[in-house]
């Protein structure tokens, strides 16, 4: 755990923050500032600073938080429909938190083509 990192405060239950779905490496909670009527973020428990970050070691957590946001949007109903998987990566990709996390993002009613 990175002491300063606002995610791995939230992982580890230190900040007031309602799980939609926890095990042992992974928690998923609602965006602050959502850009649709469903985003949610799929954060390992394991600070990983971003995708640059990464290592060998880390491809089954990878591969286990995209089978988590596949299950968070059929529990939230925009499977079907459809959604968005997200990885902001750095500065210059849109990353504001660094700490590795996954967007899960839909379920526009007039989506325009």
């Amino acid at each position: 755990m990175a002491s300063d990192c606002l995610f791995c405060k939230i992982a580890n239950g230190e900040m007031n923050t309602e799980f939609l779905f926890e095990n042992e490496r992974i928690t998923v909670f609602r965006d602050i500032h959502p850009a649709a009527p469903v985003h949610l973020l799929v954060v390992p428990k394991k600070h990983i600073r971003s995708i640059n970050d990464i290592a060998q070691s880390d491809e089954v957590l990878l591969g286990e938080m995209i089978s988590v946001a596949k299950d968070m949007a059929k529990e939230y109903g925009v499977a079907a429909s459809g959604y968005k998987l997200l990885f902001n990566v750095e500065k210059g990709g849109g990353q504001v938190i660094f700490h590795l996390h996954l967007h899960v993002i839909g379920g526009w009613k007039d989506r325009k083509k």
